[in-house]
């Protein structure tokens, strides 16, 4: 049947006001108390769990979650999908990286002409700062160590960092990178920026005061991320390898090759235990705990926590971590010295990303 051309032009307007109407009266929240921020990949929302009562306390909407599927890049403001989280260093925004589709069931890979977005949030009230579109897909938006940028990748096969301006978000730099980049995440000395190339099996180290490439480091097959441990090091959890690759920060090389025998979901070191979590993704529901002896990892326990476990999150005197469940569409909280599970706390459906303000 013909729709009247005035009806069609009239839909993205409809879509885009509605939009932000929803976004503009949204009562403001005040998270004046400890909180973990956790990212739910196909609610479209952001759970906030209250650190001191390990209650849910209240929930961020960011757009109609029933439109589903993946953004092409038109003319709204859609947030659709939104992945991992971040923490401003001084503790006052949300950064969240937006790829518009599902990457429950694996990273790799985007599709031609998909966009994606860097999106602000205050972390008290939970309104709206700024939402900005990316030229390509991405997966993750990370503050850098001083505050005032913010990092994110253009995940195609010519892949690129981006740096944004954290108050403005207009584009600052394009650095090119390998292809298919997926994470970017900052050491601990905040010295460099680490680029996971999914399809290139390599690891891009920036440095960040220069926006230079200093070295292309080769690692596991379809590494996702380079997560960063107080220790030195930059743990690298390899998809398709099912490894973690662990890099030295002082001489960017590989030192340590971990075979898993699964799919990793995220790895993250716990300097007070001296213990290194990796959960299984996909079809997995744990958290496998390796500890340091003789100068090597080796397997130390496993924890069930819920169904295609995914982002790991210590508190900071390490003794519970919060692991989110894409596939149980909940969080866990573990005792990190019992290695046992205290409880669930259901949030919404596929959370991935979760970041802690304690």
């Amino acid at each position: 049947m013909k729709i009247a051309s005035r009806f069609l032009l009239a839909i993205p307007l409809l879509i885009l006001s509605g939009c932000w109407r929803m976004q503009d009266t949204t009562p403001q929240l005040n998270i004046n108390y400890p909180a973990a921020y956790v990212v739910n990949g196909e609610s479209n929302s952001v759970s906030i769990i209250d650190l001191t009562t390990q209650q849910l306390k209240e929930t961020i909407s960011l757009g109609d979650a029933s439109m589903g599927g993946h953004s092409m890049g038109g003319t709204t403001d859609q947030i659709m999908w939104p992945h991992h989280i971040y923490l401003s260093p001084d503790g006052t925004r949300l950064s969240l990286g937006v790829p518009g589709t599902d990457l429950s069931g694996g990273h790799s890979g985007s599709m031609a002409g998909m966009k994606g977005r860097v999106v602000l949030l205050d972390s008290r009230t939970g309104k709206l700062l700024a939402n900005q579109e990316t030229p390509a897909m991405n997966h993750n938006a990370a503050f850098s160590p001083d505050g005032t940028e913010l990092w994110t990748v253009e995940m195609d096969e010519a892949g690129k960092a981006l740096v944004y301006d954290a108050t403005t978000l207009s584009l600052k730099q394009s650095i090119p990178v390998g292809e298919e980049p997926a994470e970017v995440t900052f050491s601990s000395n905040g010295q460099y920026a680490f680029v996971a190339n999914g399809h290139s099996n390599s690891i891009t180290v920036i440095r960040v005061a220069t926006k230079t490439v200093v070295k292309t480091i080769p690692v596991g097959e379809d590494p996702v991320g380079a997560w960063p441990g107080a220790d030195g090091k930059m743990y690298v959890d390899n998809e398709k390898g099912q490894s973690i690759s662990i890099i030295d920060v002082g001489t960017l090389a590989v030192t340590e090759t971990i075979s898993l025998g699964f799919i990793p979901g995220y790895a993250a070191f716990n300097p007070v235990l001296n213990e290194l979590w990796v959960s299984q993704a996909a079809s997995g529901n744990k958290v496998v705990v390796f500890h340091r002896m003789n100068d090597v990892w080796m397997k130390a326990g496993e924890i069930v926590t819920g169904l295609d476990a995914h982002a790991i999150a210590f508190t900071k005197d390490g003794s519970l971590a919060y692991v989110t469940n894409q596939g149980a569409g909940s969080v866990s909280i573990i005792d990190t010295k019992t290695r046992s599970k205290i409880k669930d706390i259901v949030v919404g459906k596929k959370p991935n990303g979760i970041v802690l303000k304690n």
